[in-house]
């Protein structure tokens, strides 16, 4: 299974806006860095949380179908907040890719990660590497309004822990004020 991103997230869960005022931040000098700080706070709290917070497209890439689908004919999918999957593609022996009907799968909505229950056994692929091809939409959705305010406010504290003590050695864990505001929504575990 090989993870690519395919669609970033179009807005990030707190605006410079928002950083800006909670930082009591009025001019301009710092916005780049200050959206830098955002994005990166976000993308280290999707990797604490093990959650994606702002609706993104994902692909799934696997050479063969594994186990789970050829003998309960499910497949999970590590990703949450799961949404949808948009697609599901079969490269043939022809190396022509064979897009499966949406009927023959069903994918349910989930805050954790995701289930694809496949009615039979879907199609093998006919080449032997990158034959099948899974995509997805996870998040919480597609507003930064979506996004739980504990997340978004652990967003903020660490954008500002990150301002305070930019250039410091320091210790690499989260501050434990972001950890506390984000501890409640990380799982344990990918499945």
């Amino acid at each position: 299974m090989r993870p690519m991103l395919i669609g970033a997230p179009a807005i990030e869960p707190v605006s410079l806006a928002d950083a800006k005022s909670w930082l009591r931040e009025d001019g301009v000098e710092e916005d780049e860095l200050i959206q830098a700080l955002i994005v990166a706070a976000r993308m280290t709290l999707e990797a604490y949380t093990r959650r994606f917070f702002v609706t993104q497209s994902w692909r799934l890439v696997f050479d063969c179908w594994p186990t789970s689908v050829a003998s309960n004919a499910t497949l999970s999918i590590p990703f949450a907040p799961f949404q949808s999957v948009t697609a599901i593609r079969v490269h043939d022996a022809s190396d022509a890719p064979q897009t499966l009907n949406a009927a023959t799968y069903r994918a349910p909505t989930s805050t954790e990660g995701g289930r694809v229950n496949f009615a039979s056994a879907p199609p093998a692929p006919g080449r032997a590497s990158d034959g099948i091809e899974i995509d997805f939409n996870i998040g919480y959705g597609a507003l930064a309004s979506d996004v739980p305010q504990p997340l978004r406010q652990a967003i903020l504290t660490l954008v500002a822990h990150w301002r305070e003590h930019r250039g410091d050695g320091g210790d690499d864990a989260l501050p434990r004020t972001v950890a506390q505001l984000a501890a409640s929504f990380r799982r344990e575990r990918l499945l």
